[in-house]
């Protein structure tokens, strides 16, 4: 007698492994023909092939790549630049140090990222005073409010931000706000709708929704920028949560952010304009948005933003030439260290040449996955003389790098896979003596905080810890 069901079901298995395994193969093919880091291609296919189905998935949702994709037409990009350019062009030619002058022509080739003279810069390393900064700042609006962070949580500093900004709305400032879907994922809608009854422009970043989950959840916009009135920015590491006040249960939040006045601004509103057009389809060039600004300081600044799209990674790309570049040291501040093969070389390259290179690190992260794939690179740069530093006193958010007393840079961006090639990002780079010094004394005043990693020690940890550091160090161009 013919079993049927025996058939059936060994027909059914036979039609899904060949299914899911064409769906493999075709999925490896597809990651090959990308084109994309050998690296990054070796690690998807050993996900692939060792994680059945749940590999598949999580290529779908994080794994593709979007970077031939444009956002805005040329036409109207130049049409968003036509200000500030007007704004650059007028000023007279500012003196341009000769050490990073090919710094500055790469940025202003492949970014549009105009060198503007004249700017004041003051820097917050404690959320306390930079909320209060920023509350002074908004409360003094005449005309507009642009806001843009990753996240916008609805706790008591959110809500105190929200409520500013609804009573500017009412006055008859323009408010318009941006917050990463994903960033804030767990925020309620009536958070943001209570700002839009009152006359607040708020627009979410590539919405991420079921059942069109794609894999716009790996590409997030990780900007942290406010312009206010067009005259005076923010730009940093902080968002807007209390935890960036207050600290975390085991220690405090350290994170570094920028206050600018000057023509610079107009490369922040740049900027949030064209992330504006990416969510509302509304493209703002009006002058007043762009007004002429009397010079407010000495420090000569270019806003330099990268993001997954276009032919170049703009910020990884320029701090590779600023670190193969430097002479004397360059000294870095980041949460998660997580460099593409280029920045590792880069690293090494420059501390066996003889510069001081040096690392901080938090101690303990707020993501344990992402700091044991950050420990894995740790001996390859001690090996070279890099000098690194374990933060004690609490979590280490800050993304500061300073070079040679005179190149200094804050901003969004890690110094990780993710900041380099998949997230939106914006740093401010600074070339000014004095705020180099600045940024130099905020990092040799946090290392007294600090342990040194010496190369001896990290060779004798457990072999445990060397074992899952290596195991995920395979992952950690998906992280």
């Amino acid at each position: 007698m013919i079993d049927w069901n025996y058939i059936l079901g060994s027909l059914a298995k036979i039609a899904f492994d060949i299914i899911y395994f064409g769906a493999i193969i075709g999925t490896i093919i597809v990651v090959i023909l990308d084109n994309r880091n050998p690296v990054k291609t070796i690690a998807w296919i050993l996900v692939l092939m060792f994680l059945p189905v749940i590999g598949l998935l999580f290529y779908y949702f994080f794994g593709r790549s979007h970077r031939r994709e444009r956002i805005i037409s040329r036409k109207s990009y130049n049409r968003l630049l036509k200000k500030p350019m007007a704004e650059y062009l007028m000023q007279a030619k500012p003196i341009v140090p000769t050490e990073y002058s090919k710094l500055i022509h790469f940025f202003q080739h492949t970014n549009q990222a105009f060198l503007f003279e004249g700017n004041q810069v003051n820097a917050y390393t404690e959320g306390y005073a930079k909320l209060q900064a920023l509350i002074h700042e908004l409360y003094k609006a005449k005309e507009h409010i642009h806001l843009q962070y990753y996240i916008f949580e609805d706790d008591a500093v959110g809500r105190l931000v929200r409520d500013v900004l609804i009573d500017k709305a009412k006055e008859g400032v323009e408010v318009r706000v941006i917050y990463d879907d994903v960033g804030c994922w767990h925020e309620p809608h009536v958070f943001f709708d209570e700002m839009r009854r009152a006359g607040v422009e708020v627009r979410s970043f590539l919405k991420v929704r079921f059942p069109l989950f794609t894999s716009r959840v790996n590409y997030r916009n990780h900007r942290k920028v406010v312009i206010i009135d067009g005259r005076v920015g923010f730009v940093g590491g902080m968002n807007l949560a209390v935890r960036y006040l207050k600290g975390l249960s085991w220690g405090k939040w350290r994170d570094t952010h920028l206050r600018i006045k000057g023509r610079a601004v107009h490369g922040l509103q740049t900027s949030f304009l064209l992330d504006w057009y990416f969510v509302d389809q509304t493209l703002i060039t009006a002058s007043k948005y762009f007004p002429k600004l009397e010079s407010q300081g000495d420090t000569l600044a270019q806003i330099v933003t990268s993001e997954p799209i276009g032919p170049w990674e703009e910020i990884m790309q320029g701090l590779l030439m600023s670190i193969t570049s430097s002479k004397r040291y360059f000294y870095i501040q980041t949460p998660y260290f997580l460099p593409t093969e280029q920045a590792l070389v880069a690293l090494q390259t420059a501390a066996l040449a003889g510069v001081d290179v040096r690392i901080m690190l938090p101690l303990r992260a707020d993501s344990a996955l992402t700091h044991w794939a950050s420990c894995s690179y740790i001996e390859d740069i001690l090996q070279a003389g890099v000098k690194v530093y374990f933060y004690r006193t609490g979590f280490l958010h800050s993304k500061l790098m300073v070079s040679d007393d005179l190149l200094s840079t804050v901003g969004s961006t890690n110094f990780d896979f993710r900041s380099f090639e998949q997230n939106f990002e914006i740093n401010a780079f600074m070339y000014n003596k004095d705020v180099a010094l600045e940024m130099k004394s905020i990092f040799l005043s946090d290392q007294k905080e600090c342990t040194q990693v010496l190369l001896k020690t990290w060779e004798a940890r457990p072999w445990k810890h060397k074992a899952l550091e290596s195991l995920v160090k395979l992952l950690a161009p998906l992280l």
